[in-house]
C-alpha cells in the first residue's frame, strides 16, 4: 500500500517531479533554440517584426516556465482544493508577471524604434515618447494587476468603480496638463514641424529649439526665446517655412510719367531677361500694372528654387542691380513721389495780392 501525502502517492508524487523536470528542460532549451535561430534570421531582414519576436523570446523567464512546468506535472496529481488553489495563484502571479515582462519588452522596442530614426526626428520626439512609454507601462502594470486580482478570486468590481470616479476627478483637475501631453503627441506622431524649423505662429517666428510633453520652446530672430504650450500651438495657424518647396517673390517698381510709350512696352521684356539670368530661378510674369500717383507702376512675379532666405534675398539683389543699370543704360528714369502745383494768375484790373507767385507751372520733388 502507497503512503499517500497530500492525497497522492509517492509514486504519483515522483511521476509528477519527473514530468515537470523535464518539461522545464525541454522548454529551456526550445527558448535557448528559438532564440538563436530567430536572431539569425532577424540579422538577413530589415523589417522590424522579427526583431521584436527575438526581444519576446529573450524575455521569457525561467520562472515562468518552472510554473508552466510545475502546473502540467501537477495533473499527476490529486491535490487537496487548498494546496490546488495555491498553486494556481503562484502559476497565474507568474503568468502575470512574464505578461508584464513581454508588454514592458513591447513598449521599449518601439519606442527605441521611433528614438532612433533621423537626429531631426529623434531630437523632436525623444522625450515626448520615453514618457509615453512610461505611461503605457504603468497602464500595462494596472491592467495586469486587475487581471490577477479578478483571477485569484478577488471582486475588483468597486475598486474599478472608484478608480473610474477618482479617474474622472483627476482628469477635471489636470485637463490642460492632459490637453498638453496628448498635443504633444500629435506633435511628435503627426511632426507639423520638428526641432531645427523655422515657423511663425500668429505674429512670432522662430526656430524650434525643444518640443516637451508641455511646452514647446522657439528661439525668435531677436534672440529671445518664446515658449508656447503645445495645446495651445495647435490651435493657431503654424507657417512652417523649412517645408517650403520654392519661394514665389513679388515686388514692383515705377517709372516717370515721361517715359515714352514704346521703352514701357519693352520693359517687361528687359525685366523678364533680367530675372531668367538668375540661378535657380523659374520667371512667372512681368507687367505695366497700372498708373501711380506719380509713376507707372510696373509687377514683377518670380520663383526661386532654393526656399533659403540668404539664397532670395541675394538674387532679389542682383535682379535690382542689374534694373538699375540697364534702366540707366537705356534712359530710363524711375519715379519718385512728386507734386505738381498749377498757379493762375490774378484777374485783369484786381490788386496783386501780397507775395503773390509768378503765373505758370512749378513742380516740385520730392514731396515731403
Amino acid at each position: 500500500m502507497d503512503l499517500l501525502f497530500y492525497g497522492s502517492s509517492l509514486r504519483d508524487w515522483a511521476a509528477a517531479a519527473a514530468s515537470a523536470a523535464a518539461l522545464y528542460l525541454v522548454l529551456v532549451g526550445a527558448r535557448r533554440v528559438l532564440a538563436s535561430r530567430l536572431a539569425r534570421f532577424a540579422e538577413r531582414t530589415t523589417n522590424h517584426v522579427d526583431d521584436l519576436a527575438v526581444e519576446v523570446v529573450r524575455r521569457t523567464r525561467t520562472f515562468f516556465l518552472g510554473a508552466v512546468a510545475v502546473y502540467a506535472g501537477a495533473t499527476w496529481l490529486a491535490l487537496p482544493p487548498a494546496p490546488e488553489r495555491i498553486l494556481k495563484a503562484a502559476v497565474i502571479l507568474a503568468a502575470v508577471l512574464q505578461a508584464a515582462i513581454w508588454g514592458n519588452g513591447v513598449i521599449a522596442h518601439v519606442v527605441q524604434r521611433q528614438t532612433a530614426r533621423t537626429p531631426e526626428e529623434n531630437a523632436a520626439s525623444a522625450t515626448t515618447m520615453n514618457a509615453l512609454g512610461v505611461l503605457a507601462r504603468a497602464l500595462l502594470w494596472a491592467i495586469l494587476a486587475l487581471l490577477a486580482l479578478d483571477n485569484l478570486g478577488v471582486d475588483i468590481t468597486a475598486l474599478v468603480a472608484g478608480l473610474g470616479v477618482g479617474g474622472v476627478a483627476v482628469a477635471l483637475a489636470v485637463q490642460n496638463i492632459l490637453g498638453d501631453l496628448f498635443a504633444s503627441l500629435s506633435i511628435v506622431l503627426d511632426k507639423p514641424f520638428v526641432i531645427g524649423d523655422f515657423i511663425v505662429v500668429d505674429d512670432f517666428a522662430g526656430t524650434v529649439e525643444h518640443v516637451g510633453l508641455k511646452t514647446t520652446r522657439i528661439r525668435s530672430l531677436s534672440g529671445e526665446q518664446l515658449v508656447f504650450s503645445n495645446a495651445d500651438l495647435l490651435k493657431s495657424r503654424v507657417r512652417n517655412f523649412n517645408r517650403m518647396q520654392e519661394r514665389r517673390v513679388v515686388f514692383g517698381f515705377g517709372v516717370a510719367y515721361e517715359t515714352p510709350p514704346a521703352t514701357v512696352a519693352a520693359i517687361p521684356g528687359m525685366v523678364r531677361e533680367i530675372v531668367e539670368a538668375q540661378a535657380d530661378v523659374r520667371f512667372d510674369r512681368a507687367h505695366f500694372k497700372g498708373y501711380g500717383a506719380s509713376s507707372l507702376d510696373f509687377e514683377v512675379v518670380y520663383y526661386t528654387l532654393d526656399p533659403d532666405y540668404n539664397r532670395y534675398m541675394d538674387t532679389q539683389q542682383a535682379i535690382n542691380l542689374e534694373l538699375l543699370r540697364r534702366c540707366a543704360a537705356a534712359g530710363i528714369e524711375f519715379a519718385y513721389p512728386t507734386r505738381t502745383l498749377y498757379v493762375r494768375a490774378a484777374a485783369a484790373g484786381a490788386a496783386p495780392a501780397t507775395d503773390a507767385p509768378t503765373p505758370g507751372i512749378v513742380r516740385a520733388a520730392p514731396a515731403p
